[in-house]
């Protein structure tokens, strides 16, 4: 009777450890399974993390200097946001409101904004160009003064018909540039000519009728390039001022007065070839029409 008692014993122990073990599985199995399901949602994550890194990465600026990197995908983008050396947008101002789109300007009107001008005047007065500015900011600096200047001696001696109706307009010294006083022929001849861009000529205006027409906008760096051409182009297409065909020039006296600035890259024709849609014979004869200085109003 022990030995079947100890049997019995024997076989519920062996039993029960099975069951122990079984239940051990069990659990060992549910904690592979529940770190097998977790996993994938923890990579998941992971890689999502990764994305929004490397998009907030796409979309990064970096500012440096004067100039703002901005990288976009593989392709680093270099934007030049230098600033302009001189601010002309009060002049701008002005010759939206008073310069229509034809070149006609309102001297009337003007006169009524003359402390607008001379304060404009005045600030380009004390800021003269110096050696740091770009070639593009003298240019846009001097051809606005220039323009500038020229209103201001119209609204001296205004009401008149013709700037050739003041005593010697051009030579007039009447504007203090730092230490210098300038007239607007030294503007010209001394400063804007000897910069080598005959488009300059196309910029500047005299205040006269056969002049080229005078921008309502203001010249800077940034829009240097583009208003140069347009002005050129308008120029040479406007038939009040020249008429060219294949074989015919009647060219405004400008060409004639400056020749030497329109043959530094060639000869006058190639010079104009490049600004009109008329493609012009080397051969074609030229002529030069009278020039009218009555005043651009």
């Amino acid at each position: 009777m022990k030995q079947i008692a100890f049997l019995i014993i024997l076989v519920l122990i062996t039993s029960c450890g099975g069951t122990k073990k079984a239940i051990e599985n069990s659990e060992s199995t549910k904690k592979v399974e529940i770190e097998v399901m977790e996993k994938p949602e923890i990579e998941v994550e992971i890689e999502k993390s990764e994305e929004i890194i490397e998009a907030e990465a796409e979309e990064t600026e970096i500012e440096v200097k004067d100039e703002t990197i901005v990288k976009t995908q593989d392709k680093v983008v270099e934007i030049d946001t230098k600033p302009e050396a001189f601010n002309h947008n009060a002049l701008n101002t002005l010759l939206e409101n008073n310069v229509s789109e034809n070149g006609n300007v309102d001297y009337k009107n003007l006169k009524a904004q003359r402390t607008d001008l001379s304060d404009y005047i005045e600030s380009l007065t004390n800021n003269v160009p110096n050696e740091s500015w770009s070639k593009e900011d003298k240019l846009a600096y001097w051809i606005n003064a220039y323009n500038a200047l020229t209103i201001d001696l119209i609204l001296r001696n205004y009401p008149l018909n013709s700037i050739k109706d003041i005593d010697k307009p051009w030579d007039q010294r009447l504007w203090k540039f730092g230490d210098k006083w300038q007239n607007l022929n030294d503007i010209e001849h001394q400063i804007l000519r000897k910069m080598d861009e005959p488009r300059i000529h196309f910029a500047i205006v005299c205040a006269s009728f056969s002049c080229p027409k005078l921008q309502n906008t203001a010249f800077t760096a940034s829009n240097l390039e583009e208003l140069l051409t347009n002005a050129t182009k308008e120029f040479l297409a406007d038939e009040n001022r020249n008429n060219i065909s294949e074989n015919s020039l009647k060219l405004s006296k400008i060409f004639k007065w400056f020749a030497k600035d329109f043959k530094t890259n060639g000869s006058l024709i190639d010079f104009l070839n490049k600004y009109t849609e008329v493609e012009i014979s080397s051969k074609a004869k030229k002529s030069f029409k009278d020039y009218n200085w009555d005043l651009n109003d």
